[in-house]
């Protein structure tokens, strides 16, 4: 059996702690590339379907089969994160945040999940809100799906007492801002 040189219990529980920081950062890194990859690469895929398929258009005449056409070949190659339903996301993606810049530089700490849940958002300033309120609160993508289902942004907007609808958002949402993990454990990042 090795002998291991004395060591003082303050000593190691500090070691051990730097090291548990190191792991942590280095994963928090990791899944920040690996999301702001994803992200671009699904921002570029509705951009092209776009700009060439559709002509610049919100919607081309021949482009629900097109897409199909498409999705048949990339599924085949890269799985389903590229079959139409999400290609049709991609498309509605960069047709919703056409400005590299609004969510690359402003909001690097929001996921793909984010952006899901905010293409369902019609009204563009409520849109803009949920996403600039998901990233300055650190809000999990549950969270913002939760209070776009609920209408959080109209609710604040109506309501003479914000502190009391803030207050019931943060109860409702605890729950789910505790999973860090929670990117990772996404399929579609796993597939990606």
């Amino acid at each position: 059996m090795e002998s291991q040189p004395a060591q003082s219990v303050e000593s190691y529980s500090g070691l051990l702690r730097d090291i548990r920081t190191i792991i942590n950062q280095g994963r928090s890194l990791a899944y920040s590339a690996a999301s702001a990859v994803m992200i671009d690469t699904y921002w570029k895929i509705g951009r092209r379907i776009v700009e060439e398929e559709q002509n610049g258009k919100a919607r081309a005449e021949y482009g629900t089969q097109l897409l199909y056409s498409i999705a048949q070949e990339l599924t085949k190659e890269f799985g389903r994160n590229f079959d139409d339903r999400n290609l049709r996301f991609y498309r509605k993606f960069y047709i919703l945040f056409p400005d590299l810049k609004i969510w690359n530089a402003c909001v690097p700490n929001l996921r793909w999940t984010h952006f899901r849940s905010l293409l369902r958002v019609e009204d563009e300033t409520a849109r803009i809100w949920y996403m600039e309120e998901a990233a300055r609160e650190g809000w999990s993508s549950r969270t913002l799906d939760r209070n776009i289902s609920s209408q959080y942004y109209q609710r604040l907007l109506a309501s003479p007492w914000k502190e009391p609808v803030v207050e019931e958002m943060k109860r409702n949402t605890a729950p789910y801002q505790n999973d860090k993990l929670e990117f990772i454990k996404n399929p579609l990042v796993a597939e990606f």
